[in-house]
């Protein structure tokens, strides 16, 4: 065997462990950001919130996932503090509902040790007091050996109970579209 083929051979050795089926990933505020967008007719308003520490845990032979995300909903700003405090009084109501935790059941979709590879991370996120069932699509990739990680989902934010901050003046989507992107790190299985 040639020495190149042997470091090919070593590379995968080490890098298929991180992709293998089963996986524990710990996601934090320093690995993971969470952004949201809202639009109306003028404009799109864009902001963020900030997550607590939690992991995710998931296997993509059998698709069994769990643990749990939970999202510091007081944390959530646009730019515009007087945007931002109608937004927590009035939408999120953030005082009595501080946090929205995500709990995955299961996913769909396999871990590729090159490239890029498509999964589907289905759940229920706890938010303002309900429980909603939710798809999230999964984009992945191994940049330097660690996993990086793109996901999207919409959040129908009337249709789940929350004020409808449109007026006269001013009519807003009902639906908010998050994306988080984290660079998770990766716990030994088990954990």
């Amino acid at each position: 065997m040639s020495v190149s083929n042997r470091g090919l051979l070593l590379f995968a050795f080490f890098t298929l462990p991180v992709w293998g089926a089963e996986q524990v990933l710990q996601l934090t505020p320093q690995n993971t950001s969470v952004y949201w967008t809202l639009t109306d007719p003028l404009h799109t308003v864009r902001g963020t919130f900030r997550i607590q520490p939690g992991t995710i845990h998931f296997d993509t032979e059998t698709g069994k996932a769990g643990g749990s995300v939970t999202v510091d909903v007081k944390s959530g700003e646009s730019g515009s503090n007087a945007r931002d405090s109608r937004m927590h009084e009035n939408v999120l109501e953030s005082q009595k509902y501080p946090e929205a935790v995500f709990r995955p059941d299961r996913v769909e979709g396999k871990i590729n040790p090159e490239g890029t590879s498509q999964l589907t991370l289905h759940g229920t996120l706890k938010i303002h007091g309900a429980e909603h069932e939710i798809t999230m699509n999964a984009q992945t990739k191994m940049v330097a050996g660690k996993p990086e990680a793109d996901l999207a989902f919409d959040i129908p934010y009337v249709a789940w109970g929350m004020k409808d901050p449109s007026n006269f003046l001013l009519r807003v989507g009902k639906t908010v579209r998050v994306n988080i992107r984290t660079k998770p790190d990766v716990l030994p299985a088990g954990q």
